[in-house]
């Protein structure tokens, strides 16, 4: 039975946009490994606090994050 973890900082997907990752990455496994699989399938969908993540010992917020989507991030 697999289980996905996908952890997202909270506050940059939609209630709507988080609904179509669990759509999506179960339709990647059942690809892998067979309709019998869809029923056992979880995927779980966690929010980080904003600031509570960081990349090369810098923290990551939900606006950094939204910039970056857009192509206004700071390099």
């Amino acid at each position: 039975m697999p289980l996905v973890n996908v952890k997202l900082i909270e506050g940059v997907f939609t209630s709507v946009q988080k609904q179509e990752i669990i759509r999506k990455l179960t339709e990647a496994m059942v690809s892998i490994e067979g309709e019998n699989m869809r029923a056992v399938t979880w995927v779980v969908v966690e929010e980080v606090k904003s600031g509570d993540w960081g990349i090369g010992g810098n923290p990551l917020t939900t606006n950094d994050v939204k910039a970056l989507a857009a192509g206004t991030a700071k390099g």
